[in-house]
């Protein structure tokens, strides 16, 4: 199958890189810069002519989007281009992968949960309260992709971190090695995510629908959720990186999330119930903490 990969220089779209070399798929990563030593097609996704040509030209029978606008805060004064990579991409996306009859796999937030008091594991049929510009225009992509009405795999995620670009988990590193003290939020609660494991679970979608006589459509349409396994907030991870780092010198306290002004109020509650995804693609997720390791040990960060 030929496969195209937007956002392909980003956290998810890099484990993506990895994950390709162990099939036997025809992958096209595309991006809107070039980075030295990364193979990477220039593509413009809110350009519909650009897509439908590179869906045509290359024969492409599915579309993993792995990019999005994601500066949260900073989404609420950016509000056009946010919409227009969260909301109106989405749906050109969908629009190429059903002219060529296609799967599109889409990569959504646990933002788009949060403006209800929630105190057990977010489903996919669960009522959606985004209360940022960013949650509101992911789920305003969800459904966008719906109503055009091609096959496709929403994927809600959370709290991903890599070994790649900027992230939660290399910021805390960093902090926990050189400041004395510091303050970390404990009443948002949810579940860090492992990019590559999210990259597994996308590999086994991609491996099922290859299998499915699909001409009447792919029977496992629908929305998903996926991180790893478990529930923290944002103090029990940085206090489990500092460990695994060997930052024991730093100080680490809980404080609550108005200690940080921000202009978006975050969830505080937004562990997503995985039962749908495990069951339909017989999957076994690991533990956060377990991941955490692989993936600092990967980074040479682990003590």
């Amino acid at each position: 199958m030929n496969i195209l990969v937007t956002g392909a220089n980003g956290q998810l779209g890099n484990e993506m890189r990895i994950v390709s070399k162990e099939t036997a798929d025809n992958y096209t990563f595309t991006d809107v810069v070039e980075i030295d030593g990364l193979e990477t097609t220039i593509l413009d996704m809110t350009d519909a002519n650009a897509v439908k040509n590179i869906v045509t030209g290359k024969n492409i029978g599915c579309i993993v989007n792995c990019a999005a606008y994601t500066n949260v805060d900073k989404a609420e004064t950016d509000v056009a281009l946010c919409h227009k990579l969260n909301a109106d991409a989405p749906k050109i996306l969908a629009e190429a992968m059903k002219e060529v009859s296609g799967l599109l796999i889409h990569i959504s937030t646990d933002y788009v949960f949060g403006g209800d008091p929630y105190n057990t594991p977010c489903r996919e049929d669960q009522k959606g309260t985004p209360t940022g510009v960013y949650g509101k225009t992911k789920q305003e992509g969800e459904k966008n992709i719906e109503a055009v009405g091609c096959d496709y795999v929403i994927i809600r995620t959370a709290w991903l971190y890599s070994e790649f670009g900027k992230n939660f988990v290399k910021t805390m590193i960093n902090l926990t090695a050189t400041k004395p003290k510091l303050n970390v939020v404990f009443d948002q609660a949810g579940t860090p995510t492992y990019a590559y494991d999210l990259s597994l679970a996308i590999k086994a979608v991609l491996e099922d629908y290859a299998e499915e006589n699909h001409k009447l459509g792919y029977s496992k349409t629908g929305i998903y959720h996926f991180s790893n396994e478990g529930v923290c907030s944002w103090y029990d991870f940085t206090k489990k990186i500092a460990e695994l780092a060997g930052n024991t010198n730093c100080d680490i306290q809980p404080c609550h999330s108005d200690e940080f002004p921000s202009p978006v109020t975050r969830p505080a509650y937004s562990v997503l119930d995985k039962t749908k995804i495990k069951q339909t693609f017989g999957l076994e997720i690991p533990y956060w903490t377990d991941s955490l390791k692989v993936c600092m040990r990967n980074m040479g960060a682990m003590k």
